[in-house]
């Protein structure tokens, strides 16, 4: 991703944060912000060796329609996703997928007690962006991917938990994919049925809320 994509990213978010902030804060039970680490894979069967691809997640959330043991929590993150794999026979050859994400999970909230929240439900995705990074016996480099070998969306299920303490809440969450993101014949036939995985840790702010 290039530099202007960036900055353009982080100014939607600032300004998507502050509007959120002022129309939401006041009338849902929490609200604030989340970031934290992404550890992600595809599972693809047509390699020899394939590791965890570690990212992040940075943006926002909501609880609404919260009591005392139930809420809805609903989010907007850009998310970073993907895989290291290793291709081995006549050359071997080492590439990172790299795909970045919008997210809008929507989750139900089970709480227990004052600072245990179980949360479960569902998100939808739109790619945003995507390249891959080579190195091995027959290239090496960075490359953009053609956004038609991929699927611009993704959608699947989420449950993680979290701790709260005060305004600050620490937590794990696991996203399993439910689409192909392949959409070509071409990128088939290098990912094969590949989808998303992905396990988060990380901690929110709440700043504001009832």
């Amino acid at each position: 991703m290039n530099y202007t994509k960036i900055t353009w990213l982080v100014s939607l978010a600032v300004l998507i944060t502050c509007t959120f902030n002022q129309s939401y804060a006041q009338t849902s039970k929490r609200a604030g912000i989340k970031g934290g680490l992404n550890v992600s894979n595809l599972y693809i069967d047509q390699v020899n060796d394939e590791n965890a691809r570690i990212g992040a997640h940075f943006g926002f959330f909501a609880q609404v329609l919260s009591t005392e043991v139930i809420a809805i929590q609903t989010e907007l993150l850009f998310s970073t996703r993907g895989s290291l794999a290793t291709y081995t026979g006549f050359v071997d050859q080492e590439i990172k997928y790299n795909l970045s994400y919008i997210d809008l999970p929507v989750l139900a909230v089970i709480k227990v007690g004052e600072n245990v929240e179980f949360h479960a439900g569902g998100y939808g995705s739109y790619l945003i962006d995507a390249n891959i990074s080579y190195e091995g016996d027959v290239a090496n480099g960075v490359d953009q991917v053609d956004r038609d070998q991929l699927k611009s969306y993704d959608f699947g299920l989420a449950a993680g938990v979290g701790i709260t303490v005060g305004a600050v809440q620490l937590g794990m969450r696991y996203n399993y994919g439910l689409v192909e993101i392949a959409d070509s014949d071409n990128s088939r036939a290098v990912l094969g049925d590949a989808k998303n995985s992905c396990a988060q840790l990380f901690v929110a702010f709440s700043f504001g809320g009832q």
